[in-house]
């Protein structure tokens, strides 16, 4: 897809270049701006934070623009694994390969071509040709509706279907393999594989757009290593192409669209499986405070199957960990030990004694940090509720609202306060009349 720079002018550029205009009528019309503004220290000091506030969003609409003129995105996959060799096969429409020789293929459906790494380069044998070596090498769809699938040989195989082009090129012990399918297909794709167990478009919406505005906002995250993202949690979790209608369509129908902050930058999008009723704030789990990730209690994810959970260890083992963290109070009392969690806390107290409950949570593998502990024994229980982090949007209760019918902008809004969304795609021009 391609588009030309003119149509880029979408309502978010045109309200900040209104922004702009302002200011500098403004600036203008301020008979003593150039004379008193650094004798004016509220005044410079407003006209400074102003002029920061559109460098952000200038900068924002600088990588929209930049992102958009590709409409593609380039995913380092099976980021997790040191495959050292694999199999490319055509699925759909045919492909060119490059490997920058000189000498370029075409191979069409079904066509096997085997890549290994080979004393720093890579070694390519395609079906019933002749193989060859080279340093990198491209395959690029040729139709428009090109697909493919990638084995690679590892221990334990395993093979995924994408669309778009592939590259790969040798890196130390390992072969990098980098997917650049159009973004709306990588969106889909995201979605299948974090959306979780969601059936009704409205909530597949949801998380198209959350997933949408995490790309953009990391779009740059791995330039450094050639590309834009990789496939894995430390980014998206992105397993190839998806064939659910559901997904594809809500994809296709929130095309563009993002999250901003009230300040007009894109959100840190936090999901998580389910909060147990109440949503963390973020400065609680990250020690970063955003004003649109605050605390919102939710009523809709009570019933569904993570909104509880139970653990046990023993009364020793918890003794001994309370001493190899600091507590050396009593411990002939056990009913000290009991700790009640009834709305979202950052720590559990013994008297003056604290320690995070993000530290207990990772220390002993709990489900989330809304847990309430009691002594029954010689063991020590811990009801929790909720699974994950709990900022952002709780998927479970999200997939309960799309089930009662609320829309994808309603329960955007309910998780994330204070946003709003934007669609950064190229405006339509307006045919005109009798065209």
């Amino acid at each position: 897809m391609k588009i030309s720079g003119k149509s880029l002018l979408t309502t978010e550029s045109r309200r900040v270049c209104t922004e702009l205009h302002c200011l500098k009528c403004h600036l203008y019309n301020s008979v003593f701006f150039s004379v008193k503004l650094r004798e004016t220290p509220w005044l410079f000091f407003f006209f400074q934070k102003k002029i920061q506030k559109l460098f952000l969003i200038a900068c924002f609409l600088i990588l929209i623009i930049n992102c958009s003129l590709s409409a593609q995105v380039r995913v380092r996959i099976f980021a997790n694994q040191t495959p050292e060799s694999a199999v490319f096969s055509v699925t759909g429409g045919e492909y060119e390969i490059n490997s920058f020789t000189g000498n370029n293929l075409t191979v069409k459906k079904e066509t096997l071509i085997i890549i290994s790494k080979l004393r720093g380069k890579i070694a390519v044998k395609v079906m019933n040709e002749k193989g060859f070596v080279c340093d990198s090498i491209l395959f690029t769809g040729k139709t428009g509706n090109d697909s493919f699938s990638l084995r690679i040989n590892e221990r334990t195989p395993v093979r995924q279907f994408y669309s778009g082009d592939l590259q790969c090129f040798p890196d130390l012990t390992t072969l990098v393999f980098i997917n650049i399918p159009d973004i709306e297909t990588y969106i889909a794709g995201v979605v299948k594989a974090e959306g979780g167990s969601g059936k009704n478009i409205e909530y597949f919406k949801t998380q198209a757009i959350i997933a949408r505005t995490y790309m953009y906002r990391y779009f740059d995250k791995h330039l450094a290593d050639r590309y834009n993202l990789c496939d894995n949690t430390h980014c998206q979790a992105f397993n190839g192409i998806t064939s659910d209608s559901i997904i594809i369509r809500a994809a296709r129908e929130t095309a563009g669209q993002v999250i901003l902050a009230p300040d007009s930058t894109l959100i840190i999008s936090a999901f998580h499986s389910n909060c147990g009723g109440e949503t963390s704030s973020s400065e609680d789990v990250w020690l970063t405070g955003q004003t649109y990730l605050k605390k919102v209690t939710d009523p809709y994810c009570l019933t569904s199957r993570n909104a509880k959970w139970q653990a046990e260890i023993s009364l020793n083992d918890w003794l001994s960990y309370l001493k190899r963290n600091g507590y050396s109070g009593k411990t002939d009392d056990n009913s000290l030990l009991n700790f009640s969690q009834l709305r979202r806390l950052t720590n559990y107290r013994i008297g003056d004694f604290t320690i995070p409950l993000r530290q207990i949570r990772t220390d002993f593998n709990l489900r989330s940090t809304f847990f309430s502990l009691s002594v029954e024994g010689d063991s020590i229980i811990f009801k929790g509720r909720g699974y994950g982090h709990g900022v952002g949007l709780c998927q479970e209760g999200a997939m309960v609202m799309a089930a009662k019918g609320f829309s994808y902008k309603q329960i955007i809004e309910f998780y994330y306060t204070g946003v709003r969304i934007a669609n950064i795609r190229p405006s339509t021009p307006r045919q005109p009349a009798g065209g």
